[in-house]
């Protein structure tokens, strides 16, 4: 059943996520007019909050986190808000909720920001007071457990009440622009399609990389770690959209069949094809920082930076390397996708050092595409021609004049409210995941593997520039 909601119930109101990201996207959507027009909102968390100081709460995060030429009216925003505590733990707060969405239980949508541990109740909870039914759709914000078990217990416990085509699991990097555009680039030019396989490619490189150590994110950081904090999500639907075969379409279904293909398709990792580290004190960008174990307060084992040498197991990218990398406190706040083509198979500019041509795709800090060519330095060439690599660059906000970067979350709320589920995870794709992360560590277990220290502020151990250089690769920075 399709339709677009006329309620938005947000759990988790008040939290961190709602005041950076999802009231201040809500805002922008209303300053442009895409949200319905009779769309109420109804937030729901612990903290007890009349409409009124929920409606400040909002102004002071919109204020603080939304650029103020897309604010619009914010007033016409603040007044779609309203605010009804709930402690999901226990039963009796969600007969008000339900009151307070009212008739709109045929056409509502549900954002549930709440500790995983907590889903289970909320579930019951909706479902006891009638906020469950056919006209009722769910988004789900990760983490979706610790591993394939607990995943599966949480998916279990969701699937109780909502069926797949109502659950939206997000996973914010697929609302950025330049992700989505990736599909553009490989499915709308003639250009790369083609070329896009083992015969022409030689490796591809996914590199997720953050300045920032364990901020407010401590606990729950120290006991997940990198490989399941950024690999397991992030990183994974980022190689699923450059492994994917082509869809038959832009439909939701078609274009997550082909991500869960790629994503079986994807070999355990065999002994030295993963390197583990933690960082120590340092500096990042000119300022000194504390290592992983001073900043936590206690010794630690877990990992911040993780390495990987992945190969999908198919016939379009059979013996094609992905090196895929994360880690804190590196040197810069970048995401990136690189894909390596192979060298000519004979230059005829007999002397000149030929590269191999490399598309750069840059999702973070700014979203650009880079395409690197060989082209003739200029002049009368009379110790013969010489070459050299030129980048031809596409900066999204430079080729698109007049828009602007839109928070991730603007996508996927406004995807959410009308029911498309194209840029949202899939069960079978959470649970391919799982099964290769939970095989790393497992394998990890099994070797005893402990992270190798880095210094704050570098790319990580020493280790993790080995596992590419063995094969003739340089990490790109």
């Amino acid at each position: 059943m399709s339709f677009t909601a006329d309620t938005l119930l947000l759990f988790g109101a008040t939290g961190d996520l709602a005041r950076r990201m999802l009231l201040p996207s809500l805002c922008a959507l209303d300053a442009e007019n895409l949200l319905p027009e009779n769309l109420r909102i109804v937030g729901t968390a612990r903290s007890d909050m009349s409409d009124s100081e929920y409606r400040n709460f909002a102004r002071e995060a919109v204020e603080k986190f939304l650029p103020h030429d897309r604010r619009g009216g914010i007033a016409d925003f603040l007044n779609r808000l309203h605010y009804q505590p709930n402690d999901v733990t226990t039963s009796e707060g969600f007969d008000e909720l339900a009151k307070q969405v009212g008739d709109s239980k045929d056409k509502l949508a549900i954002f549930l920001s709440t500790a995983p541990s907590l889903f289970e109740t909320s579930i019951a909870g909706l479902s006891r007071v009638g906020l469950a039914g056919e006209g009722v759709r769910i988004g789900l914000e990760k983490p979706l457990g610790v591993d394939l078990a607990s995943s599966c217990e949480i998916n279990d416990a969701v699937a109780a009440a909502f069926p797949e085509r109502r659950i939206f699991r997000i996973d914010h990097y697929l609302g950025k622009e330049t992700v989505q555009n990736l599909l553009a680039l490989r499915f709308a030019n003639i250009l790369f399609e083609p070329l896009w396989n083992a015969q022409h490619i030689a490796h591809v490189q996914i590199t997720v990389g953050e300045t920032v150590g364990l901020e407010d994110r401590a606990d729950f950081y120290d006991q997940t770690g990198a490989l399941r904090d950024m690999v397991q999500n992030h990183m994974l639907q980022l190689l699923a959209l450059v492994a994917m075969e082509p869809p038959t379409s832009f439909g939701s279904g078609a274009v997550r069949d082909e991500k869960v293909k790629a994503l079986r398709a994807l070999r355990p990792l065999s002994a030295g094809e993963s390197v583990t580290g933690q960082y120590r004190g340092g500096a990042v960008g000119g300022k000194i920082v504390p290592g992983y174990d001073e900043e936590l307060g206690r010794d630690s084992d877990t990992e911040t930076f993780v390495a990987l040498k992945a190969h999908v197991d198919n016939w379009r990218w059979k013996g094609v390397p992905f090196y895929l990398r994360t880690g804190k406190r590196l040197p810069e706040r970048v995401t990136e996708i690189v894909v390596q083509f192979r060298s000519v198979p004979h230059s005829i500019f007999e002397g000149a050092r030929m590269q191999p041509n490399r598309l750069v795709i840059g999702i973070q800090p700014e979203e650009n595409i880079t395409l690197s060519l060989m082209a003739k330095v200029p002049g009368l060439d009379r110790e013969g021609i010489a070459l050299r690599p030129v980048p031809l660059d596409i900066a999204m906000p430079d080729a698109f004049t007049g828009t602007y970067k839109r928070i991730a979350y603007e996508r996927l709320l406004l995807d959410l409210i009308e029911g498309d589920q194209t840029l949202f995870v899939r069960r079978d794709e959470v649970e391919a995941q799982w099964s290769w992360i939970d095989a790393i560590r497992a394998e990890w277990a099994k070797e005893k593997l402990q992270p190798k220290p880095y210094s704050a502020g570098s790319w990580g151990p020493s280790a993790a520039i080995a596992l590419a250089e063995r094969d003739g690769v340089s990490w790109h920075e």
